[in-house]
Formats: structure tokens, C-alpha cells, sequence
């Protein structure tokens, strides 16, 4: 009986030791398999779905391609019970991820972020052909008309009135919650600028200052020149003289403009032709940017009336009409 006894402790310890071994083997190994990474070469998207579980999204990865879906997935759900509350979402995937770092993503919702480029001087007509072939946002008919009226503005102009930037977005996002972004960063931004203005500027409102500066955003070929055209503007103003700037024509003409300005187009009769009317137009003709908004704000301290291309971007700045002529010669006519 006693040896019966011994051996039976003997075999139990044999057993013991066994499990042990391979419990400790099969840790180890679950370890390995979950810092270990997944079989892709670059970066994929990993759509879940609500509802989707822990071993659902194992045989996902495994027809993927990317692991093994066996034994070590469902112990690593053991071993670490935290990793198997995934969310839903529109997750990256990246070939340096493992199983553990994965399943940590997400389970903190750390979603794809995509961007969405707003580019300053361009027009909302612009924006919207550039809008529509941004992906996984959710889009309405009129979405900058929507958010102006949900700001409370009922003015139908949303022209200029959008801040130019650089904005992050989840899959699924309405482009409207983007769009109150930009109308509420344009808002601050300009009244910022407004309120630290040089006092002796001939503008009657923040409003007026947005359409000057994006009229400055048009002309601007190099950046240190802003200033420059802003006071060109400005002096016109103050001498009631009239703008006579390309730009506001162009955005008069809509769709009928085909890439050329003739001495026609200058001579019809819209609320943009600085040609023709006095004062600046009715709304902005673009998005101006913040370097342009200060410009507006702050022209240089100079007497130029008239600038004229050199064909590089650049321009030269004259303080009569005798001078202007001469640039234009030179630069336009090809005169010497």
C-alpha cells in the first residue's frame, strides 16, 4: 500500500512537472507570437465593424495573411484580457505592428487620421472639386452654405470666409464639423488681425479687410512683396482712385473666363471689375491667408500707386503713372 502510494505521488509530481513544463513552453511561446511582427510589407487599413469580437478579428488577420490565427491568439486574449476589447473604426496597419501592439491600437480607438488640405487663394469652387475626391469623409450637397447658416450667418456669401489650413479627420467624419473648423479658425484668426490694424486704414469693417487681403493673396507672387501691394491698394483707396486689379475681373467672369483678359472684359460691367467700379467688390475672391490678412492690415509705409509683372512673380512698384508706363514697357511691351 505504501508503495503503491509513493508511486502514485511520484507520477503526480511527473504529471506536475509536465504541466508545468509545457504551460511555461506555452507562455513563452504566446510571448513570442505576440511581439512578434505581422506578416505585411506595407502599411493596409483594417476596417472593424460594431460588434466585431476578439476571435472574429483573429480569423480576419489570419485570411489576411497577416498571422496565424491557432491556439497562441486565443491564449494571448487569456493572458491579457485588456487586448480583447476592440473598437470599432478604421484602423492602419503597419508592418512594424504586432499582435500586442495591434490589439493595443485598437483597443484605445487610435483610428487612421487622414488630412484635408484648404489652400489659401483658392476659391470655394475650387475647394469643392478638390473636397469631392477627399476620401472616407461624410459630404452634403452644400456644406459651406450649411455651416454658415448654422454659425447664424444667412448671407449665402461664404467666399473668404473659411480659414486656408491643414485639417485632421477620422473615417466617417461629416466634412461640415471640418468645415465649422475653418469658419471658426477665419473668424479668430481675422479678428484678431483686425483689432491690432493700423489705425489711419480706409476699411470700415473686419469684412472689408478680408476682401482686400484676399484680393492681396491673388496678386502676391513672392511673399515679401505683400505688404507692397497691400499699400498700393491702400493709397488707391485713400485717393478714391479705382483698384484696377486682373484678379477681381477674372473671379467677376466665373466660368466664362478661358485664361485670357481682353480690353473687353475689362470694359464689362460686373460687381468685381475693379476696372470699373470704385472701392473694393462685394466679397472676397478667394482665401486669403494669415500672412495676407496681416498685410492687409499693416501695408508698408511707401507713396506706390501702380505695380506691373516682371514675369517671375515678382514686380516693380512705381509712385506715378509716368514710371508705370515705363515698367510697363519694359516688362508688358517688351519695349526697351
Amino acid at each position: 500500500m505504501k508503495k503503491w502510494i509513493l508511486i502514485t505521488a511520484a507520477t503526480f509530481l511527473t504529471l506536475l512537472t509536465l504541466l508545468l513544463a509545457v504551460g511555461l513552453w506555452a507562455y513563452q511561446q504566446t510571448q513570442v507570437f505576440g511581439r512578434t511582427a505581422l506578416a505585411l510589407e506595407s502599411p493596409q487599413e483594417l476596417q472593424l465593424g460594431h460588434g466585431t469580437s476578439f476571435h472574429r478579428l483573429g480569423q480576419e488577420l489570419q485570411q489576411r495573411g497577416w498571422l496565424q490565427y491557432d491556439w497562441r491568439w486565443k491564449m494571448l486574449g487569456k493572458l491579457q484580457p485588456q487586448l480583447t476589447a476592440i473598437r470599432s473604426g478604421l484602423y492602419e496597419v503597419l508592418p512594424q505592428d504586432t499582435p500586442e501592439s495591434l490589439l493595443q491600437k485598437l483597443v484605445a480607438g487610435d483610428e487612421k487620421r487622414f488630412t484635408l488640405t484648404l489652400v489659401e487663394g483658392k476659391t470655394i469652387s475650387e475647394w469643392r472639386q478638390y473636397l469631392q475626391q477627399i476620401p472616407h469623409l461624410q459630404q452634403s450637397p452644400q456644406p459651406f452654405l450649411q455651416v454658415l447658416q448654422q454659425q447664424g450667418d444667412d448671407s449665402a456669401k461664404a467666399e473668404g470666409k473659411f480659414f486656408p489650413d491643414t485639417y485632421q479627420y477620422r473615417a466617417g467624419t461629416e466634412l461640415t464639423t471640418l468645415l465649422t473648423q475653418s469658419y471658426h479658425k477665419m473668424q479668430q484668426e481675422l479678428q484678431a488681425v483686425w483689432d491690432e490694424r493700423d489705425q489711419d486704414l480706409p476699411l470700415e469693417s473686419p469684412y472689408e479687410l478680408l476682401i482686400l487681403a484676399s484680393i492681396i493673396e491673388k496678386e502676391t507672387g513672392k511673399a515679401e512683396e505683400r505688404r507692397l501691394i497691400s499699400a498700393v491698394f491702400i493709397n488707391r483707396l485713400r485717393k478714391g482712385m479705382r483698384l484696377q486689379t486682373d484678379p477681381t475681373v477674372i473671379y467677376g467672369m466665373g466660368d466664362t473666363f478661358n485664361g485670357n483678359i481682353t480690353r473687353k472684359d475689362l470694359l464689362q460691367e460686373t460687381p468685381f471689375n475693379t476696372y470699373r467700379i470704385h472701392g473694393l467688390p462685394p466679397t472676397p475672391i478667394a482665401a486669403p491667408g494669415r500672412e495676407s490678412l496681416m498685410a492687409a492690415a499693416h501695408p508698408e509705409a511707401v507713396n506706390y500707386l501702380y505695380f506691373v509683372s516682371r514675369n517671375d512673380g515678382s514686380h516693380v512698384f512705381s509712385a506715378t503713372l509716368a514710371e508705370h508706363n515705363r515698367a510697363v514697357d519694359r516688362y508688358q511691351r517688351r519695349k526697351k
